[in-house]
């Protein structure tokens, strides 16, 4: 299935003539999106806050760190945030352990996997708190490593879910060694695309480019009349 870009807005000249160079994304179940400088520039025109990145201090996590989570709507009660920070200690230590600037885009033997599971483990176990959540707190922390693992990228990734009996740090483990196998099949038009937004003032890294193409293949209408992503229930 061919996916154009589909957005309400107005589109320049300029746009025109820079998206019609770039090549075409393919994802998952034979989704080809044609244009995915536009698609994505169609969110990040109409919703600045999925242009932001990293935020806060790479190296620490804390209550303000879960309030951005919930900004993106991870709905993390106040419960869950006393759990999680219960967890503080490992959860930083982990960290610690993965370089600011870590990207799913390097070579697999130079992604930090160990660390990446331990920060992972961390969070097992917290009532409520499962892949979705955990991952809206952290991504802003390694924007460039750790995608946001909601409902529709779960459902993205079905064929790496090792299912429910699986430890949660190997099954989210193994979830982000899915999505790195779609940047690396990406990587020519996801590079391309972050360069373009950051010629234009757009700060995205390629894992955060992939999340925005597969949720604007899986949205039944364009995402200008179906809701901000950050907000749309992306549980």
């Amino acid at each position: 299935m061919i996916r154009p870009s589909g957005y309400d807005r107005a589109i320049t000249y300029d746009d025109r003539v820079t998206t019609s160079s770039f090549r075409s994304a393919v994802l998952r179940n034979g989704v080809v999106i044609g244009d995915p400088l536009g698609a994505v520039l169609g969110l990040v025109t109409a919703y600045r806050d999925v242009g932001v990145s990293g935020l806060s201090r790479p190296a620490s996590f804390g209550e303000p760190d879960l309030r951005l989570g919930n900004r993106d709507g991870a709905r993390i009660s106040a419960a869950q945030i006393a759990a999680v920070l219960e967890r503080r200690h490992a959860i930083e230590q982990a960290l610690e352990e993965i370089a600011s600037q870590a990207s799913l885009t390097e070579p697999a033997g130079s992604v930090p996997w160990l660390p990446l599971r331990q920060l992972f483990d961390a969070f097992a176990g917290i009532h409520g708190v499962g892949f979705s959540k955990m991952t809206k707190a952290l991504y802003r922390k390694r924007p460039a490593l750790i995608p946001i693992l909601d409902s529709i990228v779960q459902k993205y990734l079905e064929d790496d879910d090792l299912g429910a009996q699986a430890p949660f740090g190997e099954r989210a483990l193994e979830f982000v060694r899915g999505y790195k196998r779609d940047l690396d099949h990406n990587q020519g038009p996801l590079q391309r695309v972050r360069q373009e937004l950051a010629r234009r003032g757009y700060e995205l890294t390629e894992v955060r480019i992939l999340d925005l193409l597969i949720l604007y293949a899986a949205a039944p209408a364009p995402a200008s009349r179906a809701g901000s992503p950050a907000a749309r229930g992306r549980n």
